[in-house]
């Protein structure tokens, strides 16, 4: 397991050298293939859940707050994987509105910390559940003092309902946007517009179910500088409108962006190719597990260069990281035995110093339009490259007693 993690973060190189190099033990590629297959999913399921936890610290990284709670983001996502036998024989391709997908997927829920990008949970769905089933298993994942942000796949009231109940069972809250048509009757309109509303339980299918909840419903209007507005519509459980004013609650959902760009750095930066490297769909998940197992350690590293340099986490390039984290690995591998207790820390505190001396600049208010080249359905052709700077404008909308 070590150089499976030590192998997805070096980038080149068989899983049998990289063994070699990490134990000293001379294997080949087809018996660890073996060993993986006897191995199953479960061990690194259990390891991960073990070795995932919260690094933010509120003194250090006051961004992945929100009045002491814990900014933490909720999604999904998928992984391709190779057209071999094996995995066809157990997944099918994915059909999209250009008849099916090219590859076959492994799909992930994921639970990430905002402001860190450090994974907080993990589920593989190598029976290929969908998002919807893999989140419902995420929810157990969900520790106190959390606030979780998702986006419309979750807003209905039958997962909201489960949602409320895994955060109120061990002291956390969520803020969830909502899809435009879900029907709601509002109990009481709040001093900030806001309003408590009750829900009835519906899947997302459609179906409803027995039953409904009370959730707090924010609704407002968001656009880039010059641009549409969108209307939104939130839910969450932070009744309380004078510590948690409508306006903050909705400016703060845009935060939930931020495990798109850890699903970047986890699926695109992090690897060199666009399909996983395993032919069976069990040696698949512990890829993937072990991909999340190096994004922890390298998430690790980005807060310890940020403190080093007393910045914000994401101001450390995680390209920069990767590649400085790499160079420190193969050299202390290469120098085992010839250095120094002394010298491999102050290489390691060296190399700290010089992640910290590359960061970025602080990030510009800056969005690009929502359109592509050749465009599918109903997407905007884009013709020339635009930019437009300056922050999201926000405004809320009243909501009315009916």
């Amino acid at each position: 397991m070590i150089a499976l993690v030590f192998h997805v973060l070096c980038g080149a190189g068989s899983l049998a050298a990289h063994v070699m190099q990490i134990t000293g033990i001379d294997i080949s590629n087809s018996a660890l293939s073996q060993r993986r297959a006897a191995a199953g999913l479960g061990v690194f399921e259990a390891v991960v859940k073990a070795m995932l936890s919260p690094l933010a610290k509120i003194e250090d990284q006051p961004d992945s707050f929100y009045h002491g709670l814990r900014l933490v983001g909720m999604d999904g996502s998928q992984f391709s994987v190779s057209n071999t036998p094996q995995l066809l024989g157990k997944l099918t391709k994915a059909a999209s509105r250009r008849l099916c997908a090219a590859f076959a997927k492994v799909p992930v829920s994921l639970l990430v910390e905002l402001g860190t990008h450090n994974p907080l949970g993990v589920v593989v769905g190598i029976k290929q559940e969908s998002e919807w089933a893999l989140s419902h298993r995420l929810l157990g994942e969900v520790k106190s003092g959390w606030l979780i942000l998702a986006d419309r796949l979750y807003g209905v009231g039958a997962f909201v309902n489960e949602l409320l109940v895994a955060v109120q069972s061990v002291g956390s809250h969520f803020l969830v946007r909502v899809r435009g048509n879900v029907k709601t009757k509002v109990i009481a309109v709040l001093e900030d517009g806001s309003a408590m509303v009750k829900v009835a339980m519906v899947d997302a299918s459609g179906n409803r179910r027995y039953g409904s909840i009370v959730a707090r419903e924010i609704r407002g209007k968001v656009r880039r500088p010059n641009g549409v507005w969108v209307e939104v519509r939130l839910w969450t459980d932070l009744h309380d409108a004078a510590e948690h004013p409508a306006a903050e609650l909705l400016a703060l959902y845009a935060r939930r962006w931020e495990i798109e760009l850890f699903n970047r750095e986890l699926k695109i930066d992090l690897r060199n190719t666009e399909l996983l490297q395993s032919h069976t769909v069990e040696s698949a998940g512990q890829e993937i597990l072990a991909l999340v197992m190096a994004m922890t350690l390298l998430s690790q590293q980005r807060v310890a260069a940020a403190s080093e340099g007393e910045i914000e986490p994401l101001r450390i390039s995680f390209g920069q990281t990767l590649v400085m984290v790499r160079s420190l690995w193969w050299m202390l591998a290469a120098g085992e035995g010839l250095l120094e207790q002394s010298q491999v820390e102050a290489l390691v505190d060296r190399t700290m110093q010089m992640i910290a001396a590359q960061a970025l600049p602080p990030r510009r208010a800056r969005s690009c339009p929502r359109a592509v080249r050749k465009p599918v359905g109903k997407w905007p052709r884009l013709t020339s490259n635009s930019y437009q700077d300056g922050a999201p404008e926000y405004q809320l909308l009243p909501i009315s007693e009916v």
